[in-house]
């Protein structure tokens, strides 16, 4: 899900106002964009957070793969699945629109960032361990920290360390950082399922804490 939302910003780049492609030539137009992504990948913020993208979007592989098969599994019926996702889709859009733009100012995306990934660690490794309607019910709305709040901290990140000229190419990147990422966690996610069941789980509070150090450093000048 997260995949096809993010791959949809990299696609919607190509509308952005700017160069009339049909305007260049083909090779002018290829070397320009190899030179703008060799200019941001350049930048270590960029870079940084390009990984922490990775990390903990990609991390949502096995929740968007298993979570709802688990679910199943443990007895858990369509009606109550339907109320789990909702809380999910409902705290990121709460968060979208109210509660991540005062988060951001109060904590800066470093602090966003951390909370971001501790939020996935904490969500993920109450999945691992258990099935409990209510437990589950309880971290269900980290969704709109572990996605929500990230993603507008990185849109913070991207106005300001990224020129003008370079935004669309940005924004390709970080549509492209998380999509790859989560695709191919999503692959691993059926051999991990299938060998530790619910424990593969613990792999992607992992994968979320190896984001840490990255975004503790995650602001302009760090």
């Amino acid at each position: 899900m997260h995949a096809a939302l993010l791959a949809g910003v990299m696609l919607s780049s190509r509308f952005v106002p700017g160069l009339d492609a049909r305007s260049a030539p083909r090779t002018t137009r290829a070397a320009s964009a190899i030179g703008g992504i060799s200019e941001l990948l350049r930048i270590a913020l960029f870079r940084r957070l390009l990984l922490i993208v990775a990390l903990v979007y990609g991390s949502h592989a096995m929740y968007d793969s298993f979570a709802v098969i688990r679910w199943n599994a443990a007895g858990i019926g369509s009606a109550a699945v339907s109320v789990l996702w909702s809380e999910s889709v409902a705290a990121e859009v709460l968060v979208f629109l109210l509660i991540g733009p005062a988060l951001i100012n109060r904590l800066g995306p470093s602090g966003a960032a951390v909370l971001a990934a501790t939020a996935g660690i904490i969500r993920w490794m109450v999945m691992s361990q258990t099935t409990a309607l209510t437990a589950l019910a309880l971290v269900q709305p980290l969704h709109g920290l572990t996605f929500a709040l990230l993603h507008l901290a990185c849109m913070r990140i991207i106005a300001a360390i990224v020129p003008a000229h370079l935004a669309a190419t940005a924004q390709a990147l970080y549509a492209l950082s998380g999509g790859l990422a989560t695709a191919a966690l999503i692959l691993l996610s059926g051999r991990l399922y299938g060998q530790l069941g619910g424990q593969a789980f613990l792999v992607m509070a992992l994968i979320c804490a190896l984001a840490l150090p990255s975004a503790l450093r995650f602001r302009p000048g760090a």
